[in-house]
């Protein structure tokens, strides 16, 4: 009877606790407890989804309407979510937005406003990163500031674009060339535009002032057609969702710090990291569909028409995820994996470095800037790093069995390919997981932990072959093969 009684008495208190504290915050915590997330990840989601039925309100009532209304709009929404999210650390963002704006009006078209830009924006982000910087991946207020930082940089050089002769541009660079002047209002709409404020993608100011205007749809007068195109990567981007809300409880990279993993044997150590490698990459997948699906329903995601006439919605596709599941390659990986902030880093960086005068080097300085664009922790420049090491190599070894006869001969065997398929994309993932490994772990202390007990195999095999494969190529490729490319 005792223990009745107390059980009555503490369902009370529960009871109390809902009604003095409110039943929705404690269910939000309750359901990121028993789906093993964090309440922050599940405010996340819950914004992410969030911009459906706002990009429904906009087509039915804004799409039209007054510029200012829509700016207003995009600002007051994003705003909104950023308190959801962040709380009154929203201040971070608005400074930002509101000192560039400044930094455009006080500076003009100058050299001077990008290299302020630039400094301001990316010291502001990496004061952030040291400042709340932990040991593990925590959702705050850094995390949209990231993708805000790149789209402030990005519209300081497109508005001294705008300033120069149009013949001295590029094709791409008068596309994305701004010959207005901003004001404050659309500035804070392009940086708040709730469909990509927490996690992109990027999109140039010109083309959300396209959307602003009404051009972006597929039938000009009338509201685009894009219901469909946005639900196949809404539909999609739930499969990936499903899938990674299933797995994570069972595969971490907390497990590579354990006891257990150590002590299994070399085989399944590798084999674990060559899963995790894959599946790790799935939250950002899920992510990057469910906004693309918001861009494509406002109309963002408009990409003009193909050679038969029919709507391309890829203008904010930020997988191509037929080509990230199938191909072999890393570099096919690159190419289809966060493809807007790739696009961004090689028009805004590694194009601007061509005066260099090698395509290496800018490579290089552009993978660093990315390292530290993630943040300050070791694990990250000890990522890209691996990734330009293996880029290289992959390049080398493809050039090598190109321009080999005997090498593309036995490619060319059909039998074998599905054997050669089945080695490309073991190597592809196991090393994918071992570049990943340090981005995901953070420290040096760990990531170390987890290389030395496979070896420090990934640095091993690709640094011996960026030696070894000029040697190869002597003796596989005849002497007139190579006095063809070099002509």
């Amino acid at each position: 009877m005792a223990s009745a009684a107390e059980g009555d008495v503490g369902a009370e208190a529960e009871l109390a606790g809902v009604l003095r504290w409110g039943f929705p915050e404690l269910s939000l915590n309750k359901l990121s407890t028993s789906l093993g997330a964090s309440e922050q990840a599940l405010r996340l989601i819950i914004s992410i989804f969030l911009g459906y039925p706002l990009a429904l309100f906009y087509r039915r009532y804004l799409f039209y309407k007054d510029s200012y209304l829509i700016h207003l709009f995009h600002t007051f929404t994003g705003l909104s979510i950023a308190y959801y999210n962040f709380g009154s650390q929203l201040y971070h963002s608005l400074l930002c937005v509101v000192l560039q704006f400044l930094i455009l009006r006080l500076m003009g078209r100058t050299v001077t406003a990008v290299f302020t830009t630039f400094c301001f924006q990316m010291a502001y982000l990496l004061a952030g990163y040291y400042y709340t910087a932990t040991g593990t991946y925590d959702i705050k207020w850094t995390m949209p500031h990231c993708v805000l930082t790149l789209k402030l940089i990005g519209l300081a050089i497109d508005y001294f674009d705008g300033g120069k002769d149009q013949n001295s541009l590029s094709s791409e660079q008068q596309k994305y060339a701004i010959r207005g002047v901003p004001s404050l209002l659309e500035v804070a709409g392009f940086s708040y535009f709730y469909g990509a404020f927490l996690v992109g993608p990027q999109f140039s100011m010109n083309h959300y002032m396209k959307l602003v205007q009404g051009q972006l749809t597929d039938t000009p007068g009338r509201i685009p057609n894009s219901t469909i195109p946005a639900l196949k990567r809404l539909g999609l981007g739930l499969v990936y969702l499903v899938g990674y809300t299933l797995l994570s409880p069972h595969i971490t990279e907390d497990y590579f710090l354990t006891d257990d993993y150590e002590n299994h044997d070399f085989w399944f150590r590798c084999m674990y990291m060559l899963i995790w490698g894959k599946f790790v990459l799935y939250k950002y997948v899920t992510c990057w569909l469910v906004t693309e699906g918001v861009c494509i329903l406002t109309g963002l995601g408009f990409n003009d028409f193909d050679e038969n006439r029919k709507a391309k919605w890829d203008a904010c596709a930020n997988m191509k995820v037929w080509l990230f599941e199938t191909n072999p390659r890393f570099t096919g990986t690159i190419a289809s994996f966060n493809i807007n902030t790739n696009a961004w880093v090689a028009r805004y960086i590694f194009k601007r470095l061509k005066f260099l005068g090698s395509k290496e080097l800018s490579q290089g300085l552009s993978l660093l800037f990315l390292a530290l664009w993630h943040g300050l922790h070791s694990g990250y420049l000890v990522c890209f790093q691996m990734e330009f090491l293996i880029v290289i190599v992959e390049r080398q070894a493809a050039s090598l069995i190109r321009d080999s006869p005997a090498l593309s001969r036995l490619a060319s065997v059909t039998v074998l390919q599905p054997f050669f398929y089945l080695v490309q994309q073991t190597i592809h993932w196991l090393f994918m997981g071992y570049s990943m490994t340090a981005f995901s772990l953070f420290t040096w202390d760990k990531w170390l932990k987890v290389y030395k007990s496979i070896y420090f195999l990934g640095h091993v095999l690709f640094l011996s072959l960026l030696f070894i494969l000029p040697y190869v190529r002597k003796v596989m490729v005849p002497r007139k093969e190579k006095l063809k490319k070099t002509e």
